[in-house]
């Protein structure tokens, strides 16, 4: 398919909401390096170019304090504990009486001074979203790098010990191992429950279904196959108006670590950014002087890659939206 303005014309203007959530992208530093990483995680990115620092950790402390109206917050990455700052941010956040969101790639529990985040996680009240592409071990290896199902099972198994779960929320994340969307969110959970409860004695809270994203290792794979004109049109085909009210980008502000503001994550690893007004981009520094609310009705940057959050049962990060 020839990339065309027509694409972006079906697309409708989005404007903001009140943010509700402020989602934090603590960096590019993973102990992984997955095949549809929109993040373009991996081992090698330990430069503060690539992760947060000690000033935007402050900053986004402040703006919680000053802003009640965040309710909710999201850490994301890269692997988010690897960042130095991670625990005492957590830990502030619950203080405040935030909600707390960790996207764990559950394999980082055995990295050194790691083992004990079940714990961790438990005492500070943390909701958990926990990367498992699949059931069975050949597709998540194939995604994810060797080895990474057996060390997730077990990780899971830890966080189970612990009330994960049970009395603790442990959602479980799906996406397609390929260029295609991911089924009804429902079904997959039942044979999620069933397979991994027979075989494993595991229990999840739910199960969430997400689109892959045409940016960075996803796209490059598909453009190796390809596949990415392919992979557009079924997305632009599949567009639902039925999930655009739902989107994450309406409600969240995403922080980047630089101290950058940005409608999502995509958005962010796009560089897409926020924009006032006047068309200058956000900081961090700016919302905690000006508020969140300062954000509402703001226009949010769309492109191409939206209609991965639009196509079939729509996606984000809270899973299908129809």
């Amino acid at each position: 398919m020839t990339e065309t303005a027509t694409e972006l014309d079906r697309f409708p203007e989005l404007r903001r909401g009140r943010a509700t959530t402020l989602q934090f992208n603590l960096g590019r530093l993973c102990n992984q390096a997955c095949r549809h990483c929109h993040v373009d995680s991996s081992p090698a990115r330990k430069g503060p170019e690539d992760n947060a620092q000690q000033e935007t950790v402050d900053a986004a402390i402040r703006l919680l304090e000053s802003d009640p109206g965040l309710t909710t917050v999201d850490l994301t990455g890269g692997a988010p504990e690897l960042n130095p700052h991670f625990r005492r941010l957590v830990a502030k956040a619950q203080e405040l009486g935030r909600t707390v969101f960790v996207r764990h790639n559950l394999t980082v529990q055995f990295e050194e001074s790691q083992s004990d985040l079940p714990a961790f996680f438990r005492d500070h009240g943390v909701v958990l979203y926990c990367s498992l592409p699949c059931y069975l071990e050949d597709n998540v290896d194939k995604q994810r790098g060797r080895g990474v199902f057996d060390k997730s099972i077990e990780a899971i198994q830890r966080l189970n010990e612990v009330g994960y779960g049970k009395d603790l929320e442990l959602n479980l994340v799906y996406n397609p191992q390929g260029p295609s969307l991911p089924p009804p969110q429902q079904g997959l959970e039942e044979d999620y429950r069933q397979v991994l409860g027979e075989t494993f004695g595991i229990q999840f809270s739910h199960l969430l279904t997400i689109t892959n994203q045409p940016i960075h290792r996803f796209r490059d794979d598909l453009e190796r196959q390809g596949a990415l004109d392919d992979y557009h049109q079924l997305l632009v085909e599949a567009f639902n108006p039925g999930t655009l009210d739902g989107l994450m980008c309406r409600s969240t502000l995403s922080l980047r670590w630089d101290g950058r503001l940005y409608d999502c994550d995509f958005n962010l690893v796009q560089d897409l950014p926020l924009r006032d007004l006047e068309g200058n981009p956000l900081t961090i520094e700016q919302l905690v002087r000006d508020g969140s609310r300062s954000t509402e009705s703001l226009r949010i940057a769309v492109d191409k890659h939206c209609f991965a959050c639009t196509a079939g049962a729509g996606s984000s990060c809270g899973g299908s939206l129809a």
